[in-house]
């Protein structure tokens, strides 16, 4: 084991040794100051069960597995610091989130790195340990001498995640404020995997994971969830206008089914809060038996009139620009917005520009369903006709929403 590593079970019960070599206390516990400095190891708490000092980094002459001896006795009495993340208190035992493995995992030891600058030791936050070695650690932690402990455990695997990678949950706002705890590292992970992580944490850390992320990212994350009453759960721990901000991100049919899974009094709370068209797209959905087709749809489409040409429905794409990821059909509509047919997106890029969009469609009548229709029917239309999209039309013929294969595959989880 390199001699430049150190860890949190060797750090705590050791030895503090004054200018003259005499001990003072042993480490209780080591403090991170993250508006200071994200690694480096700012205090050092020593002495017994109700009196503890502070111990400043700068303060420490050299650090070892013999002990810490100081090269400055002025210390002071420890008082609990807001701003502080403590190493034994804050992070030992407890659950974070592994963000390169994309899982939670609980802390069972800590990995620093000892480091010399200016003219003496410090300790830098390098890893967390969650594996075998870790727990052979803290088994032996003051009974097996530590030198004998590294020579044991040098046979077992590490098991350890790189404290970059580390993301800390703290339900406290304030607190997370105060340690500059955020939750960018999990932006980059994708959603459907941000949502079985979040599943696994207790409704406090959920909480503390919705407030702390990017609204659009925690509306495709809530949008992954599989149950709907854990997804009304989220939304009714946050703040109304948080939550508002989340479900304006969702695809209306998706909003609705989980507004509708709450209590009334937090879902009108969420409406109250919503931009005007984003509310309206909503609520007309919440009109709707959930069973029916009009429950399923989803309000966001493309719809050209069929005596557009090709340009006029490419540049109605490029102005829905939000939708281009999942784009599969361009419906047209006649001047009443009855629906007419449906058009692959791929045939808009055969043809010149000045096409009209109609001939494109082809003879086949399109295939359609009202807005009443049932669940069942539904999932038979799209599998009878390979269907990625399934128009909703009312009593009248006009085009109101569409179901995607998405929303069918969905329907069949839940069965």
């Amino acid at each position: 084991m390199a001699d430049t590593l150190l860890f949190l079970t060797e750090l705590m019960g050791m030895r503090v040794f004054d200018l003259k070599g005499r001990r003072i206390g042993r480490v209780r516990d080591a403090g991170l100051l993250p508006r200071v400095d994200k690694v480096r190891i700012d205090q050092f708490l020593v002495g017994g069960e109700w009196n503890w000092w502070s111990i400043r980094h700068d303060q420490v002459g050299s650090i070892s597995l013999d002990g810490i001896s100081l090269r400055d006795e002025q210390l002071v009495p420890y008082h609990d610091d807001v701003w502080m993340l403590r190493m034994v208190r804050d992070l030992l035992d407890q659950q974070i989130i592994d963000a390169k493995g994309r899982k939670v995992v609980r802390v069972n030891d800590v990995t620093f790195e000892l480091k010399r600058a200016n003219a003496h030791d410090e300790l830098r936050v390098l890893e967390v340990d969650v594996g075998m070695r870790s727990i052979f650690r803290r088994l032996c932690q003051g009974i097996v001498p530590p030198r004998a402990v590294r020579r044991v455990m040098a046979g077992i695997p590490p098991n350890s995640i790189r404290w970059e990678f580390c993301s800390i949950i703290e339900p406290d706002p304030q607190r997370r404020l105060r340690l500059k705890i955020d939750m960018k590292a999990l932006e980059s992970i994708h959603p459907a995997d941000l949502a079985d992580i979040v599943e696994e944490l207790s409704h406090e850390d959920r909480e503390a994971v919705f407030e702390s992320l990017d609204s659009e990212v925690a509306a495709d994350t809530l949008s992954e969830v599989d149950d709907t009453k854990t997804q009304a759960s989220i939304l009714e721990s946050l703040d109304a206008d948080r939550a508002a901000d989340i479900v304006e991100e969702m695809s209306p049919d998706e909003a609705a089914d989980v507004l509708a899974e709450m209590e009334e009094s937090s879902s009108e709370a969420i409406l109250g809060e919503m931009e005007a068209q984003e509310k309206t797209d909503v609520e007309e959905l919440l009109e709707f038996d959930e069973d029916s087709a009009g429950g399923l749809m989803n309000s966001e489409y493309i719809a050209v009139p069929d005596t557009a040409t090709v340009g006029d429905a490419i540049r109605v794409i490029r102005e829905n620009e939000e939708q281009a990821d999942t784009l599969t059909t361009v419906f047209l509509v006649d001047a009443a917005g009855r629906l007419t047919a449906a058009l692959p997106v791929g045939r808009l890029f055969l043809v010149d520009p000045t096409a009209l969009v109609k001939p494109l469609a082809g003879e086949d009548g399109v295939v359609a369903v009202p807005v009443t229709e049932h669940r069942k029917r539904i999932e038979e239309q799209v599998d009878k006709y390979n269907l990625m999209t399934l128009p909703v039309v009312d009593e009248a013929g006009v085009l109101v929403g569409v179901i995607t294969a998405d929303d069918v595959i969905s329907m069949l989880r839940q069965d």
